[in-house]
């Protein structure tokens, strides 16, 4: 525990201007992050006699080692600055709201030629329209279902609608009257546009001008004397209006607006948003936040609006925007909402009326919400605890592992052998802490060598880190980089475990101990009986079959298992897909694309001279004679035969490029998150 008074700034060294300022740990990690009208006044505050300070704030100035700070010109570019570092270095003791699920929106991909209307999740994309968020994907389906009636726009994956290019044919959804059908071509792409932009209208709440038009149709069609035609849009205009009662009206004037509000206690608060367009409640999300430092209510809803709108621009923020309580300074965050808008947003506390009565339905939500955390969170919290526990008491360790990494090899009967380290802090998941491993020093199966490997390889860096940062001169242990962003394998963890019995466990140790690494615990968890081994130890460790001790290792080597045979599929199917112009220096995908489409297939391209190879776009003659080398040595495959009839088939070498034949990708859906995380090493 550090004395503030160690790391405290020279009086007069602390500049009287606004600012935005960091508090480190002994580590150079960022533990907080604040603003200031007025720095000097602010950071005062933190310096004071701890018997003063906050039970959290004094928590965080006594686990900081050091404090720096950076000066801007207005107090809007401190809270964007503020919002940017709270994002890079995500501060411990910084208000996080954590979404309990990842809300579904409904989207239209205005940036596709055809614009599909789907259910889409996580960071938006540009191009795309959103609709939501909706708290079920099911409920997104019923809408879209009944709108397709009148707005038959495309919904189909991209797969299925090439298929219905190449077949001529279209899918159930085009026969049904369901989907305009552009794939056949039965309308034009900038017809197909149309409906998209009149199905984006009428969700973005202008619905009186297409009921009132169809109900004209339905009339003019009766007078007619057309009445099947008028039945059909009769149904149009039902099929409409149910989609509209999905979302009752809130407010009569039409209001675009969001609302906020928040219910907390001492140690938590739960946010909650009510999304209003055209005075409909289009979406609705909530958050719980962990109290880490000492807030009020107007700083809960400031961070709100950072987590709400730092990523949002235009229509996507909203013309007002009603809170429970203002932040202080309101200014600067009214200011910031109308930069990310364009226009001018309002930012107020609801006085009386419907937006009032509106304001005190999302405050229910918001106390319903937090009861409902914290009955759930009590017994996560004791479940947690009690599982490290029990882990730190089987393995007789001196203290419970809050840092827990696990080692798992996979590999193919042979073959892409490649590693994985999974690692869970306080028992929780840390996936942008995930590596992965290809083994190089040996090729072929050997489980054991390959776990030595790889531990020796990982506990490498982390000595060269400690080397790199002068650790042991002068005692200094720096984890981060200098703008606090984690080094890559610079965290050392308090228990290793390893997939396996006595012999992986033994290689884990043997590698540690050429190292000379003597402070971390390394076990194994063998799958037969679910034995835990330790390295001195003739006979495993037994836990209880009840115990939280051992589902926590069991959920450990479980995701290590998922992450390394994740990568290995990947790396198959990789291998699988690979063909003679992937040996050729500096030829990427977007030529070797251009290549296959310019003449067909690989065949032709084999057969096609230097010259008319230079005729493809973005190839020079070096590239084209390094093609015609790579492709020449390259012996093609054997023809296809057709084994009913003994006919050889004509050969389509690469021309089908998301299939292989013989060779069918395996789906890798489960790591697909973890693609991005993971940092292959």
């Amino acid at each position: 525990m550090a004395d503030p008074s160690s790391y405290r700034p020279k009086p007069g060294q602390i500049p009287d201007s606004p600012g935005v300022y960091k508090f480190r740990d002994e580590h150079r990690r960022v533990i907080y992050v604040g603003k200031a009208k007025s720095l000097r006044q602010r950071l005062a505050n933190y310096f004071q006699d701890l018997a003063g300070l906050h039970p959290r704030t004094r928590t965080m100035v006594t686990t900081a080692a050091s404090v720096e700070w950076t000066v801007v010109s207005t107090e809007v570019e401190a809270l964007q600055l503020e919002y940017s570092w709270i994002k890079e270095f995500d501060p411990r003791f910084n208000v996080k709201y954590r979404d309990d699920k990842s809300y579904p929106y409904l989207a239209v991909t205005m940036n596709e030629e055809f614009p599909r209307v789907q259910v889409m999740r996580g960071h938006k994309r540009k191009g795309v329209r959103y609709f939501g968020p909706y708290g079920h994907a099911w409920a997104i389906r019923d809408t879209v279902d009944l709108l397709l009636r009148v707005f038959p726009v495309r919904t189909c994956s991209a797969g299925v609608f090439k298929n219905a290019v190449r077949t001529g044919r279209p899918c159930l959804l085009g026969y049904i009257g369901k989907c305009s059908a552009p794939c056949v071509e039965r309308v034009s792409a900038d017809e197909h546009r149309d409906l998209a932009e009149e199905f984006c209208d009428f969700m973005a709440g202008r619905t009186g001008t297409y009921i009132r038009r169809l109900e004209k149709q339905m009339t003019d069609a009766a007078e007619e004397m057309e009445y099947e035609r008028a039945g059909r849009l009769r149904d149009d205009i039902e099929a409409l209006k149910k989609a509209m009662e999905k979302s009752a009206v809130v407010l009569a004037d039409a209001t675009d607006a969001d609302l906020i509000a928040v219910a907390e206690d001492e140690l938590e608060a739960a946010v909650q948003i009510f999304h209003v367009r055209g005075g409909r409640v289009r979406g609705q999300r909530g958050w719980v936040t962990d109290k880490v430092e000492a807030v009020t209510t107007g700083d809960l809803v400031e961070h709100a609006l950072q987590q709400l709108y730092g990523e949002e621009t235009g229509d996507s923020v909203p013309k007002e925007v009603l809170v429970p309580a203002l932040p202080d300074p309101a200014e600067p965050v009214q200011e910031w909402l109308t930069e990310r808008r364009g226009s001018n947003v309002s930012l107020r506390i609801p006085q009386r009326g419907d937006k009032k009565a509106l304001m005190e339905t999302v405050r229910r939500n918001a106390q319903q919400s937090l009861v409902l955390h914290k009955t759930k969170r009590a017994s996560d919290l004791t479940t947690r605890s009690r599982a490290l526990e029990e882990i730190a008491e089987a393995l007789e360790l001196d203290g419970a592992p809050l840092r827990i990494e696990c080692y798992d090899i996979s590999h193919l009967q042979g073959d892409d052998v490649v590693a994985s380290m999974v690692v869970f802090e306080d028992g929780l998941q840390r996936k942008s802490e995930y590596r992965r491993f290809q083994i190089k020093g040996f090729e072929g199966q050997d489980d054991v060598r390959s776990m030595h490997e790889v531990i020796t390889r990982r506990f490498r860096r982390y000595i060269a880190e400690k080397e790199k940062t002068g650790e042991w001169a002068d005692g200094e242990n720096a984890l981060t980089e200098d703008d606090g962003r984690p080094k890559r394998f610079a965290y050392p963890p308090q228990l290793v475990v390893v997939d396996g019995g006595k012999p992986q466990v033994a290689a884990a140790k043997r590698a540690l101990d050429e190292l000379g690494i003597d402070d971390i615990a390394v076990c194994g968890l063998a799958k037969r009986l679910e034995e835990v081994w330790l390295p001195e130890d003739d006979d495993p460790v037994v836990l209880p079959r009840t115990s939280e001790g051992l589902y926590l290792l069991q959920r450990v080597r479980d995701e290590a298992h998922r992450f390394a045979i994740t990568y290995q599929r990947v790396k198959r199917a990789k291998r699988f897909r690979s063909g003679p112009l992937d040996d050729v220096p500096g030829l990427g995908e977007t030529r070797k694309q251009a290549l296959i489409k310019h003449f067909g297939s690989v065949k032709k391209l084999r057969s096609a001279t230097i010259d008319q190879i230079c005729e493809v776009p973005g190839i020079g003659r070096k590239t084209a004679e390094m093609i015609a080398v790579a492709l020449a040595q390259a012996a093609p495959a054997a023809p296809a035969v057709n084994t009913a009839t003994g006919e050889i088939m004509e050969d389509e070498e690469d021309g089908a490029p998301e299939t292989t034949a013989g060779s069918p990708e395996e789906p890798v859906t489960a790591g697909a998150s973890d693609k991005r995380r993971g940092q292959e090493t």
